[in-house]
């Protein structure tokens, strides 16, 4: 058989298959083809840890695997969500289910191309050649994005879907994904639309979802995740989505219930695997949370997608069961994590709580109730941030068993609580970290309420034509308290009445230094990502 292209010898190919036979088969294919390098695993375990350090040109992966419920398409969306596969790379499935649904999926997965059982060798090179070929054409538009010339690859993507030339969907996608992460929303919108009426494919219906929630118009959003999935049930990208919409409302349970049924769909997901077992847990869904966050590590542990939040919550989990074999191996995983990092305050942080876990299950309750008393001492700290914030709460509701009065829990609790609510999203999760105490909840909700007071009276203040001391008490709260949602309001109120307040560059430069201080964007509420990485599209790979 003749050489697919002139590169094909110095391409490196990655053969993904449980049966042997199969796996032998595609590799010696991939040798004949003239490919200069062929490794071939039968675990997607192994694939994932060969992808995270090796680039490859081709990766042909089995979309069935008898052991475990991971599918080969779960492998494909972690590595592109979390950009482990270069935009070069070619990712070509093969499937026994010569199914509409099944095939469906794949191409909504930005697939580059899929095989359906049994195939010849000679359909296998077709497909290759053709995918090698697709990459080659929008090569320009792949250079661009490497060299992170995002206004000239949108540009030549628009250009291509105009004048409507050769993978002029396939750069549509591409084109709308770059807007999205360049917040140009009306241009993401405008192409979202555009491509649904040449062609209503599911992701351009998510992609317009995904602009209406990034503008803050979720109730739009959710109206048009709720449409999708009622169409579209198995398109598992749009409850990703439709979880992030009921996180941004508080509704835990509803976000938990969505991302089960996400994960349901995918079972050998991490990420989803992770929204779930974290969601389970400050749902106060035990069962569900040891289960979900025992297998995310199972199948994740030697992934760069595990995320240690979910041995810090499995910690608690297995101090709460007086498993102290099981905690301490939860400690030596946040201990193994921190010392692989020592630069990361985040895993420091959580080293340090398990280890107060352990030895107050230990039975050395003094000392480790004064280290929990110590960690106070951070709720200030600039880079103490939301993950902090709840994981604190869920160590110091735990310390009732060990002599903390309740009073003093709601100490902590209202100086958490007027930093970190700045939401109904903050507000709830930090509530859910105090649910094992039945009125601590409520103690949250009441610091939200105060926060709210504190605005409407400053709003109050610039509506009677006092500007100056609507900014002055803001500032002062922003300041008192390292509330983001009035250091913020601070900040925009002096910006807009500049012109009517007395010496105002004092307070410019004060809201300034505080909103640097305090007011880093969330990243996550309760372990769901709030950013692009995990949006529930194609994507873009880097």
């Amino acid at each position: 058989m003749e050489l697919m292209d002139r590169d094909v010898l110095k391409s490196l190919a990655l053969v993904i298959d449980g049966n042997p036979t199969s796996r032998s088969v595609m590799t010696q294919n991939l040798r004949d083809f003239g490919f200069g390098t062929v490794k071939a695993v039968g675990r997607l375990i192994d694939a994932r840890d060969q992808i995270e350090h090796r680039k490859y040109d081709i990766v042909i992966c089995d979309y069935h695997f008898e052991q475990g419920n991971e599918s080969g398409q779960d492998l494909l969306e972690e590595l592109r969500r979390e950009h482990m596969l270069p935009y070069s790379t070619v990712f070509v499935m093969v499937t026994g289910e010569a199914t509409y649904q099944k095939v469906a999926e794949a191409a909504e997965a930005a697939l580059d191309s899929y095989l359906i059982k049994p195939f010849s060798a000679n359909a296998l090179y077709m497909r290759l050649k053709e995918a090698r070929q697709r990459k080659r054409v929008l090569a320009e538009i792949f250079q661009a994005m490497e060299a992170h010339e995002t206004d000239r690859a949108i540009n030549l993507c628009l250009e291509r879907f105009e004048k409507r030339e050769t993978y002029w969907l396939y750069a549509a996608r591409i084109g709308a994904e770059l807007l999205l992460l360049q917040k140009r929303h009306d241009e993401a919108m405008a192409l979202y639309k555009a491509v649904i009426e040449a062609r209503a494919v599911p992701w351009a219906r998510l992609g317009v979802g995904r602009v209406q929630l990034a503008n803050g118009d979720v109730s739009a959003s959710r109206r048009t995740l709720e449409a999708l999935i009622s169409d579209s049930p198995q398109y598992a990208d749009s409850y990703d989505v439709m979880g992030k919409v009921q996180m941004e409302q508080g509704q835990i349970e509803q976000a938990l219930a969505t991302y089960r049924m996400a994960a349901d769909i995918t079972p050998g997901c991490i990420l989803r695997l992770q929204h779930c077992g974290t969601l389970a847990f400050y749902a106060g869904d035990t069962a569900t949370a040891v289960r979900q966050l025992e297998r995310t590590w199972t199948m994740g542990n030697k992934s760069r997608l595990f995320d240690v939040l979910s041995m810090m919550l499995l910690a608690f989990l297995r101090f709460d069961a007086n498993d102290g074999k099981a905690l301490h191996q939860a400690c030596e995983v946040l201990n193994s994590f921190s010392g692989h990092y020592p630069e990361s305050l985040r895993l420091r942080r959580m080293s340090r709580l398990g280890h107060i876990l352990k030895g107050l299950l230990e039975g050395q309750i003094a000392h480790h109730v004064h280290q929990a008393r110590a960690l106070l001492e951070d709720i200030q700290r600039p880079d103490f941030d939301m993950e902090a914030a709840t994981n604190m709460l869920s160590l110091w509701s735990r310390l009732d068993r060990f002599g903390v009065e309740s009073e003093e829990l709601k100490s902590v609790a209202d100086r958490i609580g007027l930093r970190f609510c700045v939401s109904k999203a903050s507000t709830e999760v930090l509530a859910a970290a105090l649910r094992r105490h039945p009125e601590a909840p409520d103690w949250m909700r009441q610091s939200n309420t105060r926060v709210m007071k504190l605005a409407e009276t400053a709003m109050n203040h610039s509506l009677r034509g006092e500007p100056a001391v609507a900014v002055t008490s803001l500032l002062a709260s922003g300041e008192e308290t390292g509330n983001a949602k009035l250091i913020e309001m601070a900040a925009l109120m002096a910006k807009r009445h500049q012109e009517r307040i007395p010496d105002v560059g004092p307070l410019l430069a004060k809201a300034s230094t505080l909103s640097h201080r305090y007011c880093q964007p969330m990243s996550h509420i309760a372990g769901v990502r709030r950013t692009n990485r995990s949006a529930g599209g194609m994507v873009l790979r880097r």
